[in-house]
């Protein structure tokens, strides 16, 4: 197991686990929202990052307005999420 820290709330997950099921261990509501595109995964510099990604022991993550990623992807500035 790693343990992971979403919105300052410590969460374990398996090896192997998205960055999605991280969130969602957290708050499943706020799971269902990065899914839906209304929220997005921020990591701990608050940079937008794809979802699907892997986590690793000590990643901190925070949930988003999608209104963040949304200008990150029209900046051309967030590789992650190309």
């Amino acid at each position: 197991m790693l343990r992971v820290f979403v919105d300052g709330k410590a969460v374990d997950v398996a090896r192997g686990a998205t960055l999605l099921d991280a969130v969602r261990a957290a708050d499943a509501a706020l799971a269902d929202a990065v899914a839906a595109g209304t929220r997005a995964i921020s990591d701990s510099r608050g940079l937008v990052v794809p979802p699907g990604g892997l986590v690793s022991a000590g990643t901190v993550l925070r949930v988003v307005s999608a209104r963040a990623r949304r200008a990150d992807d029209a900046a051309g500035g967030n590789p992650a999420t190309a």
